[in-house]
This record gives C-alpha cells, structure tokens and sequence, in this order.
C-alpha cells in the first residue's frame, strides 16, 4: 500500500489495560490549486491521484470543456500549476440529462461492491469511495477520498483524461447522496448514481427534476430507486 497515503502513529489503548501499539492512518494533504499564476482553491485531499482531482475539479467548476482547455500543469510541493487556453469558452451546463443508457440491477450491485473493495477502507475505515462504470459494466476509474466530494472529482478527472462518454455513466459512490454529489453528475451529464447510502430530500427532487436516476441503499440483493426508474431493469 501506497506510503504517501498512510501513515504509522503510536498510540495508547486502553481497554482493560493501558497498551501501546501503533497502526497506520490517513494521511491529509493540502492541495494548492494556482490557475494562470492565480490562486484558484486550496483542497483537503487524500494524497493520490491529485492530477485527476484537479482536472475534475477544473471542469465541474466549469473552467475547462475537455483536456484541450489545458496547456500544461505541473504538481510538486503540494502545489498544482495550471496553465490554460487562453481563448477557450466557457463551459455550459444543460438543465437536463438525457440519456437513454439502461442497465439491468445485477450491474448495480457489482458496480457498488467494487468501490467496497478498497484495502485502504479495509485497513483505516477513514475513506469514502467512488467509481465510474461505462454502459454500468466496465470500470474507467475507482478511488478514495477522505471525502465522497473529493472522489467524485478524481474519478470524472480520469474519465475526461480517457475522454469518456458521461452519458453511458453509472456513478457508484459511498455514503450519503446530498445535492451537490447530484449537482456533478448533472454537470458532468452522467444519467445514473447508485450508493450504498441514501440521498437527501431535496437531492431526490433535484435528480427527478434533471433526469439522473439514483439508486440507494444498494446492499446485497436489494436497492431503493428514488428516481427516474425506468433506467433500472
């Protein structure tokens, strides 16, 4: 396992008896993100796969369309230099996702226990997971994050380094499902979210107004679709 992701703590355990012992932990990074010599955001990340989080980042943010928009970045020193096309256009966002990409639910439950795979989650319990499913069968990228935000970003940063399609997307995802996770899916065009978790109240009325299926507490052999059910056969 990766040594710049976890790190080795002493600590005392107290439980009957006062013990030490000692384990790996998470290790948190601050990311600065400088675009154009400009300081654009500073993000709490786990430290792995930082140039898909900043591409991510970039295009829900709406400051890039697609790789193109990207001159060249450099990551060093925990600090992330992006240089952009000057003359691109700003990217915009449709209200709606159309798609007509169906998956059948056996694809569903193995789209969401391969994010629960993760020996990082195995080993510190302190990450969330996500992926991105291509048709809801083959894997473009699954990571972890200290938070579902964070993997959300570099998964959809290494689907636009692969120049995937969004719209034959399933988004698997661990934990809750609030409206922002709802927001970059609708802003990427992916038609398909499924977790483990369940999402909010008015996540639910946000995918059912702009076209996005969710499907929650997807456990063993069962699953709640909130929205849009038609996509789920």
């Amino acid at each position: 396992m990766q040594s710049k992701i976890l790190k080795k703590v002493e600590y005392i355990n107290a439980d009957g008896e006062t013990i030490r012992v000692s384990e790996r932990i998470i290790k948190e990074m601050a990311l600065k993100v400088i675009v154009d010599g400009q300081h654009f955001t500073t993000a709490m990340i786990l430290a792995s796969m930082e140039k898909e989080y900043v591409i991510g980042y970039l295009y829900l943010q709406r400051i890039i369309t697609s790789m193109e928009d990207i001159v060249s970045m450099e990551i060093k020193k925990n600090t992330a230099n992006v240089k952009l096309k000057h003359d691109r256009a700003q990217r915009k966002i449709l209200q709606d996702v159309n798609s007509n990409l169906t998956v059948c639910k056996e694809d569903v439950f193995l789209c969401v226990r391969a994010i629960l795979k993760s020996p990082v989650f195995t080993e510190t319990e302190a990450v969330h997971s996500a992926g991105l499913f291509l048709n809801g069968k083959k894997a473009v990228s699954i990571t972890e994050d200290l938070g579902r935000h964070n993997a959300l970003d570099k998964v959809i940063g290494a689907g636009l380094l692969e120049n995937i399609d969004f719209n034959k997307i399933l988004a698997a995802s661990t934990g809750r499902q609030p409206t922002e996770m709802v927001l970059k899916c609708r802003s990427a065009g992916i038609p398909i979210i499924a977790t483990k978790g369940v999402p909010t109240s008015l996540a639910v009325e946000l995918a059912e107004k702009t076209g996005i299926t969710i499907a929650g507490l997807v456990r063993g052999d069962t699953m709640t679709v909130y929205s849009h059910p038609e996509r789920i056969q």
